[in-house]
């Protein structure tokens, strides 16, 4: 698999040059700065491909954009409202300029309003490291308490409503607001955030909107966009929902191997494909992961891959951001599946029989913890998965090399 490394751009605590040491080939960015909704200029992405591929001083990093995430689909395109239409062409505009600029691998999610939720973005960790966590609990506490969403009650069990009702009450004034920051923290290295009043208008945009109908419109949209990206040499990859189950009483899509089927049989060209995030898709103990790699493989044009710990087999349920080999998924067993997915495309002769990957998320450890990173991206956490995923590959490859 191609070792990619996700970047938040200049501003980003992580340098390119750690992303180098840290054994990365290639960049996954994004024009953070640039709305959902609006164009993403041929200026504009030759500007990022620059500053991916020179430092400041004009020497070369050695390393190039090749990986788009994300490339944001606008709430109005969701909700079929508003200019969306308008948006519609705008996002095709987008495709067009980036395949200009040679890059063919664009990851986009579906997920109504939040994109992935956490309810703590650094939760302490025996070792002294921190990780990132979902408490249903405390994820029930900002919906029914600070959030107020009307009949928000409804959709949780009697234990979580105590729990929350008890997390709520022990929280000062700054714990309140530290929640609601979390939770509504919104795309990573994105430059929007929702207030708890925007959140609620946009709440009731969906207002009417049930997962057959959310359904219909990611249809609608991929209907629209992916024979253009087929054309241009172009593949495009929706994200899970993350978490992948219903929150804020919003449907979601794309939690499921079955979610996914629909979507991939319903818009049935290559260009429409996966991204395989191992975390996302481990926190619902239903989902088999190692099966799914295997199944899905075909269409799998990007993976992401780490490791989460479920409190409970239920869905929903809290979990935590666990080492990349030591969470509740065979980790071992999905790069081998990805790994025969490869084998099987060079066998075909497929120009994209080398999928990119990323060690997604990670612990902050030792320096992390001052240096202030993005959440969820330090450097030396994800350094450590992308060591220990490249020693996986490595022991893997060489098991298949003697077959």
């Amino acid at each position: 698999m191609r070792q990619a490394w996700r970047w938040f751009g200049p501003r980003d605590k992580v340098s390119l040059t750690d992303a180098r040491q840290a054994g990365a080939s290639c960049v996954v960015t994004a024009l953070h700065h640039v709305p959902a909704g609006a164009i993403w200029h041929a200026e504009e992405i030759e500007a990022r491909q620059r500053e991916v591929a020179f430092h400041p001083d004009g020497s070369m990093t050695h390393l190039a954009w090749e990986v788009v995430e994300s490339l944001p689909v606008s709430e109005a395109i969701k909700t079929q409202t508003g200019d969306w239409r308008a948006d519609l062409v705008h996002y095709k505009r987008s495709l067009e300029n980036l395949a200009r600029a040679g890059i063919e691998t664009i990851c986009y999610n579906f997920m109504p309003v939040l994109d992935w939720t956490r309810t703590e973005l650094a939760w302490p960790l025996g070792h002294g490291g921190t990780a990132m966590r979902f408490d249903l609990a405390d994820f029930a506490a900002f919906d029914i308490h600070v959030l107020k969403r009307r009949h928000a009650s409804a959709d949780y069990e009697a234990p979580i409503l105590e729990t929350a009702k008890e997390r709520f009450d022990a929280l000062d004034e700054a714990g309140k607001k530290r929640l609601a920051a979390n939770i509504t923290a919104g795309l990573p290295g994105a430059a929007e955030h929702w207030s708890l009043e925007g959140l609620s208008r946009q709440l009731a945009l969906y207002a009417g909107i049930d997962a057959a109908r959310l359904r219909q419109n990611l249809i609608d949209f991929l209907s629209e966009v992916v024979p253009l990206a087929q054309r241009l040499g172009l593949r495009l990859c929706c994200h899970p929902d993350d978490p992948p189950f219903p929150l804020l009483g919003l449907p979601r899509v794309m939690s499921t191997e079955a979610d996914y089927r629909v979507v991939l049989d319903a818009v049935d060209l290559p260009a429409n494909g996966v991204t395989f995030c191992a975390g996302s898709l481990g926190a619902r103990p239903d989902n088999d992961l190692p099966a799914m790699a295997a199944r899905l493989g075909p269409r799998i044009h990007f993976a992401h891959l780490r490791n989460v710990r479920r409190d409970a087999e239920t869905v929903p349920c809290s979990f935590f951001e666990d080492e990349h080999l030591a969470g509740q998924t065979d980790m071992v067993a999905v790069v081998a599946a990805l790994l025969a997915e490869e084998s099987r495309r060079r066998k075909e002769g497929r120009a994209d029989a080398e999928i990119p990957m990323r060690p997604d998320h990670g612990q902050e450890i030792l320096d992390d913890r001052t240096r202030g990173a993005q959440p969820g991206y330090p450097a030396i956490g994800r350094l450590k998965g992308l060591a220990e995923l490249r020693g996986v590959m490595a022991v893997l490859g060489r098991h298949r090399g003697r077959e």
